[in-house]
């Protein structure tokens, strides 16, 4: 039975020691039995003479954990008040107590962290003949409070070293290992077509829907039934020949139109209130002041009045354009909000280019980007609303620049999205993205002269002179667009286009107005060039790093989680525990996925963190250089790694709720939020739509989640809840034609 704690005769000493035993240090046990050949269901438990472990009644045993297929463990803490441990071990279902097998021989004890008698193996007996043995693993130390931020198990293993210590971050397996050539359990001797499971109805495949048909559905044309969201997401209309899909009948459509008289210039510049123009914010009575959510849980911090005479707070109008994000683009978003002009809280990226420059495709990525990153952006297609307006059967010389009813049709539409574009942004939108050719001055200062004192206007403009590019666009063009939908001839819709394309060149004018951003052959990805007028901010400087490294170069993206660690079996976050005996099968089919799937492909990388577990699943691959990225590590647990959620939800009830509350934003104690690692997956991301080769990424769960989710387009809201199962590899196929996905199961 456990004794009471002994009490230390040399009261008045002072020494270290002394301090750190009167602080609270505590005994911490961790056992483990081993044994090949379990009996049925029968699980090790442990039963003892404290109250944590059952006080010598079996009903009330502390379960043992499986730690892998052969090894069972169970740690936990000594209350101060007992230095004597007696224990013994005995074997029962995990829900019942019946059959219940107890540990033959005498008691085990631990007195101050030292086993007393001798370490036997545990024995079982169920009859005279049949007796089941264990091996015993007993280990005992005693921790200070300061270690008890984190628990035992990561405190210890903290002090191994890691098992790829020595492997540099850059390496390279030249040639395979001949010891893993016959092992057939690992190879994949069918097709890999075979492994192919059926993506989620959410997932990234938007190559087989034109583009433009993604954009926002507009809301100044409306007709009762014709489009049944009103909450501005996309309700594109999908027309398709000889389908035998009954098409929507536009009349009747009510249509409001802004008066674009007020808006109609003289060719020449007009100088904009939305460009460079600098105003001090306007002070209000009260205090003003800006809050940043720092995650659930986590302080919010205030300047005390010594540093300011005011209480920082936002208008609503500027609550509702800040981003749902953390870190640098708070930050950023910030400084904009507190030094910039009124307009400047909400951005308008209006394209200007010819036809099948890849404009859609552009604001297409650009959209997502910003998306991921908080920001609230929404893209408007002009081409979209003429549809709606006045029909796909649009021949070429709709589209001339002498045909004046042509050209007040065009611009009409054009003023209609741009107003539904500025009343979405007034309504708390930050971002909008104006879709259209905007090929001429008069045109683009209409849009100018509409977004004055509103918004602030950055002209994006795409230039290409490659032949082979544009040739190639205007096929897709032709073959996708809902324009050509309805016309059966090939060859009739590819030559209108062209036609309609040289009717544009006529009357094209570069930008030279305002700010503006310029890409000039930058589609291709093989150089180019990209010019920068008037751009200022941190948001406008994160469009313009992201430009300069996007293109639509054709690539595969494979995504994976690492093989199933031991943590995972234990069912315990963070950490950097090896792989398990099912890892290590996994690294090997992997592996030879990888040769079957990229063995034409010279040029592919494979990238993984810095944890072992992702290290050691690369391992068997060879012939790929492999990169190890500190951004691609797990989210951090802070004091929760190597917990269980049940013990977080036993020991840290409140932050358990918080999470559950809102896993997004809540953010471990010293550990980090979702957000926190969308905000360090930045450059991981830039660097994958800069690559022109495939990329394997071998990474954790929570990391896996935020990169999909920038490729699928998924809302911040959902990322948390993503799934993102084991052993399972995840091919994301990026080019001119969007994004499209498939899933292969390994195991």
């Amino acid at each position: 039975m456990g004794t009471g704690a002994s009490k230390n005769p040399d009261s008045s000493s002072h020494g270290s020691d002394d301090r750190e035993d009167q602080a609270g240090g505590q005994l911490y046990v961790s056992l483990k039995m081993e044994n090949y050949n379990p009996k049925g269901d029968l699980i090790p438990h442990v039963y003892g003479s404290v109250p944590l472990v059952g006080s010598w009644d079996p009903s009330r045993a502390l379960s043992m954990e499986r730690e892998s297929a052969s090894m069972w463990e169970l740690s936990f803490v000594v209350p101060p008040n007992h230095e004597t441990l007696d224990f013994k071990f005995l074997l029962k279902p995990k829900y019942g107590n019946i059959p219940c097998i107890l540990e033959e021989g005498s008691n085990r004890q631990l007195t101050g962290g030292a086993l007393g008698g001798d370490r036997r193996s545990a024995m079982f007996k169920f009859s005279s003949d049949d007796v089941l043995e264990y091996k015993v693993f007993i280990k005992a130390d005693r921790v200070s409070p300061f270690d008890l931020a984190a628990s035992w198990r990561t405190y210890q293993d903290n002090f191994q070293p890691s098992s790829v210590r020595g492997i540099p971050d850059v390496s390279m397996n030249s040639a395979p290992d001949a010891s893993n050539e016959n092992e057939s359990s690992a190879s994949l001797e069918l097709d890999i077509e075979h492994y192919v499971v059926p993506a989620p109805a959410t997932s990234a495949n938007s190559g087989l829907v034109y583009a433009a048909n993604m954009t926002e559905t507009p809301r100044s044309l409306s007709r009762v039934g014709l489009f049944s969201k009103t909450d501005g997401s996309s309700g594109a209309l999908h027309h398709q020949k000889d389908t035998g899909v009954d098409r929507p009948d536009l009349t009747g459509m009510q249509v409001i139109v802004p008066d674009t008289a007020k808006y109609s210039l003289a060719p020449g510049l007009v100088e904009s209130k939305s460009f460079g123009a600098f105003s001090s914010m306007q002070k209000q009575e009260g205090h003003r002041g800006l809050f940043v959510d720092r995650g659930v849980g986590s302080p919010r911090l205030m300047k005390s009045a010594s540093s300011f005479t005011v209480d920082l707070k936002l208008d609503s109008e500027s609550k509702n354009s800040m981003p749902a994000a953390a870190g640098a683009v708070a930050a950023g978003a910030v400084a904009d909000q507190m030094l910039g002009p009124k307009e400047d809280r909400h951005l308008a990226i209006v394209l200007v280019g010819l036809p099948a420059r890849g404009k859609t495709f552009t604001a297409a990525k650009l959209t997502r980007y910003l998306r991921w990153l908080g920001h609230d952006t929404k893209h408007f297609n002009v081409g979209k609303y003429r549809r709606l307006k006045h029909g796909v059967n649009q021949s070429a010389d709709f589209f001339r620049g002498d045909n004046p009813e042509g050209l007040e049709a065009r611009n009409e539409v054009a003023a209609l999205a741009m107003e539904d574009m500025i009343s979405w942004m007034q309504e708390g939108g930050q971002v909008g993205i104006f879709d259209a050719t905007n090929s001429t001055r008069v045109r683009r200062n209409m849009l100018m002269k509409m977004a004055e004192g509103r918004c602030k206007i950055i002209f994006l403009e795409t230039l290409c002179n490659d032949r082979k590019i544009i040739e190639r666009n205007i096929r897709l063009k032709v073959q996708q667009s809902p324009d050509y939908a309805e016309e059966p001839d090939f060859e009739a819709g590819y030559h209108d286009f062209k036609v309609r394309l040289e009717n544009y060149e006529k009357f094209y004018e570069p930008v030279e107005e305002g700010s503006y951003i310029k890409m000039i052959d930058m589609v291709s990805g093989h150089g180019g060039q990209i010019q920068v007028n008037n751009i200022s901010g941190y948001l406008p400087g994160r469009i313009v790093f992201f430009l300069v490294n996007t293109h639509l170069t054709p690539r595969p993206i494979l995504l994976t989680r690492h093989g199933e660690s031991r943590d995972n079996v234990r069912g315990r976050i963070g950490g950097d525990s090896m792989i398990s005996d099912s890892g290590e099968l996994y690294s090997k089919k992997l592996a030879n996925f990888v040769e079957k799937r990229l063995k034409n492909e010279k040029a592919a990388s494979i990238w993984t963190s810095t944890l072992q577990r992702t290290v050691l699943t690369a391992s068997p691959i060879v012939g790929f250089p492999k990169i190890q990225w500190r951004a691609l590590d797990e989210i951090n647990a802070g004091v929760c790694d190597g917990m269980s959620y049940e013990e977080i939800k036993k020991n840290m009830p409140e932050e358990y709720k918080s999470r559950k509350k809102d896993k997004l934003r809540y953010r471990y104690p010293r550990g980090e939020s979702y957000l926190d690692v969308i905000q360090r997956l930045e450059p991981v991301i830039i660097e994958l739509e800069r690559q022109r080769a495939p990329v394997v990424v071998i990474s954790h769960q929570a990391v896996l989640r935020a990169l999909y989710a920038y490729f699928a387009d998924r809302p911040l809201k959902e990322i948390a809840h993503i799934e993102m199962p084991l052993h399972t590899i995840i091919e994301i196929q990026m080019g001119v034609t969007g994004l499209q996905e498939k899933r292969y199961k390994l195991m």
